[in-house]
């Protein structure tokens, strides 16, 4: 699904977003470190095995606002699974380059 990305100010953020957009899990699980911790409202999750449930079921319809110098993205979300609702996606980049934590959740 198409929206407006433009709001996404951090390229490795971006990448990422483009890539949950599209479904395109090769590129997505290529931005993430390999010890990546994954926190869904606060509980940890394994990383891999949630996001090949997620990925093509799982989007943002729309891009709301970005705070922390572009690492934390917050807008309209849709879920094969859950329906739509509010989220977040807060994500932390390690010294190599390579996000190695995912906070998601429910906002609101």
């Amino acid at each position: 699904m198409a929206i407006d990305l433009s709001k996404l100010t951090n390229t490795k953020v971006k990448a990422a977003i483009v890539a949950l957009q599209k479904g395109d899990a090769k590129a997505w699980f290529a931005m993430f470190a390999q010890d990546v911790a994954l926190y869904d409202d606060g509980n940890q999750m394994q990383f891999n095995n949630f996001f090949k449930k997620a990925l093509g079921r799982e989007w943002f319809t729309s891009i709301d606002k970005v705070e922390n110098n572009g690492l934390d993205v917050y807008g309209n979300f849709h879920s094969s699974q859950w329906g739509d609702f509010n989220t977040y996606f807060k994500f932390k980049i390690n010294k190599e380059g390579k996000i190695n934590r995912l906070d998601i959740g429910q906002e609101g």
